[in-house]
């Protein structure tokens, strides 16, 4: 299965908040609060956030973190890879195009290995296509019934509007 972590998952739901008043600054003791999140894990999140050149560290007693970018420029994607590292839904998906074979003994001989490249592609596009405003937005489309294709916010799998 292919599954984000949990500080994943909260990271979004932290950064929801952000994108849904973009200018304010935010202390972890408030967005743990709000969230109902554990504090700690609050800190830790925005720690990994603010090092991944998400949100920006404000120091001092009136400090707390800020977007560094507006939320429509910040995609789903840049948070994904900050949080869990490159994406990959395979090995071979690790390393770049053309690149020597490593960690896995049958990748020479593979012939499902270019179909996961696109796979993992799709999803990488998918991911990049959503920003942390599309996920501050109130309604979220369900998944369609009888279409066989998930419908994220107003897009399809494959990053198309609906």
């Amino acid at each position: 299965m292919v599954r984000l972590s949990k500080l994943t998952d909260y990271a979004f739901v932290l950064l929801a908040r952000f994108a849904g008043e973009p200018a304010r600054l935010r202390t972890a003791p408030d967005l743990a609060t709000e969230t109902r999140l554990p504090l700690p894990t609050v800190s830790k999140v925005l720690k990994q956030l603010a090092r991944g050149g998400v949100l920006k560290s404000v120091r001092g007693k009136a400090g707390g973190y800020l977007l560094v970018r507006p939320p429509r420029s910040v995609s789903v994607s840049q948070v994904v890879h900050v949080m869990e590292g490159p994406l990959a839904m395979t090995e071979c998906c690790l390393k770049p195009h053309g690149a020597p074979p490593a960690g896995c003994d049958i990748e020479p001989d593979c012939m499902v290995k270019a179909h996961w490249r696109r796979i993992n592609d799709a999803v990488e596009d998918a991911l990049t296509g959503l920003s942390l405003a599309d996920l501050a937005e109130e309604t979220a489309l369900p998944r369609t019934a009888g279409q066989g294709r998930l419908v994220m916010l107003g897009r399809t799998a494959t990053g198309k509007s609906t």
